[in-house]
């Protein structure tokens, strides 16, 4: 049902590396380079995440309540990706852990343009 999900950011080449370096143990690479938007994914046929400087060239902002939740698969695997996002310059907005018992393991990143992530399994 999402086709992309876009995350507005001040500088292209920086997010190009922190996404493509978190994520391609996932598959990820970058698909499409339009030089002001570019789309991160396995393929242009499953859902991507898009980086982009905002159409008005305005700064970007990141939303209150936005955030982004990419499956990872294990509770291994989240520490892993936490880890990796903090040591490619994200900041911790809240460790791994079970936040709801039996259900739900997480952890939670803002990405250097202050823009929320979580790293989740199901169980």
């Amino acid at each position: 049902m999402i086709g992309y999900v876009t995350l507005g950011v001040s500088d292209m080449d920086k997010a190009k590396t922190f996404y493509g370096e978190l994520l391609h143990d996932l598959g990820a690479k970058v698909l499409l380079d339009m030089g002001r938007i570019a789309f991160i994914g396995e393929s242009m046929s499953t859902p991507m995440l898009a980086v982009c400087i905002p159409f008005n060239e305005a700064p970007n902002h990141p939303g209150n309540g936005n955030m982004v939740a990419i499956s990872v698969g294990s509770k291994e695997a989240v520490d892993a990706y936490y880890q990796k996002a903090i040591a490619l310059g994200a900041v911790c907005d809240g460790q791994p852990g079970q936040r709801i018992e039996d259900q739900f393991y997480g952890a939670y990143v803002k990405d250097p343009d202050g823009n929320k992530l979580a790293f989740y399994v199901f169980g």
